[in-house]
């Protein structure tokens, strides 16, 4: 019996396949899109959180926080949006440090026109594969992946580590 420091031949499996088959397919998903709008997959994820935002609105640490990057990395990202048109930046309401990053009529623009390719591509390499019961499967996995997480992270939050 292996230690518990090493994992099990099937979880080196299943790792092992999550690991490179979500790496590839990432790739994948952000070169079609890539191609097709000029947007990178996470332009597109970071445009689809503002479209659901209300006002179409999101503070810059609560963005950072929903796409799991840095402070710094948010910054980067959303300037480099805001070159390109797709965002703009302004005060958070009653806050004098913070910023609200803003979705354009033009980010607005591109969410919708890259939309249908992406689900498209999504669709071919990846949930056409699936049978109704492997999504379910998968959706409750991830779930309870990302609560764990999250409890991590703030638990790490509220500890100082």
């Amino acid at each position: 019996m292996p230690e518990s420091s090493e994992l099990r031949a099937d979880q080196v499996q299943a790792w092992r396949a999550y690991l490179e088959g979500s790496v590839r397919l990432e790739t994948c998903v952000d070169a079609a899109l890539r191609a097709s709008s000029g947007l990178s997959l996470i332009d597109y994820h970071l445009l689809l959180l503002l479209r659901e935002a209300p006002q179409h609105r999101l503070r810059m640490s609560e963005l950072a926080d929903r796409m799991v990057f840095s402070r710094s990395r948010i910054t980067y990202q959303v300037n480099s949006m805001i070159k390109r048109g797709l965002l703009t930046r302004e005060p958070a309401p009653g806050d004098g440090r913070g910023y609200r990053a803003v979705l354009t009529a033009t980010g607005l623009e591109a969410f919708l026109a890259a939309a249908p390719g992406h689900a498209r591509t999504v669709r071919e390499l990846f949930l056409d594969e699936l049978t109704d019961d492997e999504l379910a499967c998968l959706g409750k996995i991830f779930t309870r992946t990302r609560a764990r997480l999250e409890r991590a992270e703030n638990d790490a939050a509220a500890t100082g580590k």
